[in-house]
């Protein structure tokens, strides 16, 4: 089940922000708010994004009305999250220790 590999930006925020239940226009703004402005997403992605979440069960619709759906991260996504946080940590610790081990061949 779900994503192979390393997650978009957007997924990865995308999830980040259903923490809050949330509808389409709420993620966009959520989403850029998160990310302070480096992710901006437009309806075309982020129901994309939102589809392939959706199947792969790391998302959920909590509330449709007709009018708009409201979105939740499961526990399955809340996982996924997980996973892709300790992996970019694990990235930026690997950097570390490159650069002290490093450190003397550059000095």
């Amino acid at each position: 089940m779900g994503a192979v590999g390393p997650m978009t930006e957007a997924m990865y925020y995308i999830l980040l922000t259903l923490m809050v239940p949330s509808h389409g226009y709420q993620l966009m703004s959520a989403v850029t708010q998160a990310s302070r402005g480096r992710v901006l997403m437009g309806p075309g992605t982020l129901y994309g994004v939102l589809t392939r979440m959706e199947t792969d069960r790391y998302i959920e619709i909590v509330s449709d009305d007709g009018r708009r759906k409201t979105y939740a991260i499961t526990e399955s996504g809340r996982a996924a999250l997980r996973a892709e946080t300790d992996r970019l940590r694990a990235m930026l610790d690997d950097q570390e220790r490159w650069r002290e081990d490093t450190r003397c061949l550059t000095e």
